[in-house]
Formats: structure tokens, sequence, C-alpha cells
């Protein structure tokens, strides 16, 4: 082509070879768009067990007096992760309370991503120790559970559940549905906001009724680390909040 203007070495090209540059240039802008995308996202993958590959995530939730809980996960893929966990459960009624301190893997189930959306399945189980208030021995508890998510840049939905057994004192679940939405679209590194809807029930005589809660998020990418932070109250007037770290 030594010597052709660009413009008609395209005209003289094969119809077969230009449709296969169209095709290419299209898989391009399409591979782009979801890379775009998946950072946009990415204030998402802060709240899921797995955050990214080589990714360490630190997380502390006060849940209304009922639970309190700390947990610090390492991935060292963006398949799975690892790391330790406290739960702190006190019955509403204050009758009892446990404290079970954990080791977990979780892993990524599926993962469907869009030019313009994401949508998750992680499922985890673990072993642990637990106190009781009702036993001075301490005893045996597992753990396991699962979520599913699905999000845009504007609507944000996750249902997880969370589950802690032990064969000779108690069996408590733990499920939570959230939906989110976002009052304006925002790039990868700048503040997210979201308001967000919360429903949550206990099992095990934890809470007698399903507790709704409204919540205000914030996240915000930096260069080496991430932080999301909400905080709302549930129905009874009590503080719910949350806060996690990845780096």
């Amino acid at each position: 082509m030594d010597g052709i203007p660009y413009a008609r070495a395209v005209k003289r090209a094969p119809v077969g070879l230009a449709r296969g540059r169209g095709c290419c240039r299209h898989r391009i802008a399409t591979g782009l768009a979801i890379l775009v995308w998946g950072c946009l996202l990415s204030e998402a993958a802060l709240s899921k067990p797995i955050a990214f590959q080589g990714g360490t995530t630190v997380m502390a939730e006060y849940g209304a007096g009922t639970m309190i809980e700390a947990q610090v996960f390492h991935a060292p893929s963006y398949r799975w992760s690892a790391g330790v966990g406290h739960l702190r459960l006190e019955a509403d009624d204050d009758s009892f309370s446990r404290d079970i301190t954990y080791s977990r893997v979780n892993f990524l189930l599926a993962r469907r991503n869009r030019p313009q959306s994401q949508g998750n399945v992680f499922v985890w189980s673990g072993l642990g120790a637990a106190d009781s208030s009702e036993d001075d021995r301490q005893q045996l508890a597992l753990n396991g559970g699962g979520q599913a998510d699905y999000e845009t840049l504007r609507f944000y939905s996750s249902a997880k559940t969370d589950w802690h057994y032990s064969t000779s004192n108690f069996s408590h679940r733990i499920d939570t549905v959230q939906l989110g939405w976002a009052p304006y679209p925002h790039n990868w590194d700048r503040l997210a906001t979201w308001f967000v809807v919360q429903g949550r029930n206990f099992t095990g005589g934890l809470y007698d009724d399903i507790e709704g809660a409204v919540l205000l998020r914030f996240f915000r990418n930096g260069r080496s680390s991430a932080f999301w932070i909400e905080a709302g109250v549930t129905q009874d007037g009590r503080l719910q909040s949350m806060l996690m770290v990845n780096f």
C-alpha cells in the first residue's frame, strides 16, 4: 500500500476485510464501554465479600443494637477471598446474647457484566467459636450464606442471607434486602451518593418483626484505596450504620 492514501486503500479493500475492520472496531468500542462502566460501578464492588484481586477489605457494621460485626478479608483472586470476623448478637428483649468469632472463605459463584450493569452471586462458608450468655462453655459454630446483587450507575439491589449455627445451643440467620437509588451518575473518582431502603429479618428469637431502615450512603474511589460509609435509622428510631474500606 506504499504511496496509496489511506482513504483510497479502504475503498479498494475487499468487502469482507472492510466488514472485519468494522466488527473489530465495534468489539473494541464495546470492550472499552464495559471497562469504563466497570470502573464506574466499582463502588458496588466495595459492598461485596470479594472487592478486587489483591485487595483487602475492612468492614464494621452497627445494626441497631441487635448486631455488631467486624470483618477483614483479603482476595488473592477476584474469584475468592478469605479472612476473619467477629459478630455480636443481642436479643431485642435483652434475654440473651452471643459472641461469635469465625474464619471464612468467600467464593464468586457467578458474574455477569454488561456495558451499563453488573450482576453477581457470592457464597461463603466458615468455622468458628461462640460464647453464649446462656452457657459457660465455648461452642463450635458454623457459618454459611450467600449474596446476589445487581446494579447500574443509578440503581442498586442486593439480597443477602448469613447463617450461624451451633449444634448444642443456637441457630441464627440474618436476611437482608437493600434497594438503592443514586440522584446523579458519577465518575469513578468522584463522590457517589445513594439513598437506600433496607429490610432485615432476624431468626432465632433475636427480633420479632421485619426491621426496616432508611440509609444515606457515600462512596469514593482513591488511587490506592476506597471508602464506603452509610448511616440511617430503623423504624424504631435506632441507628443503623456501616463503614467499609478497601486497599
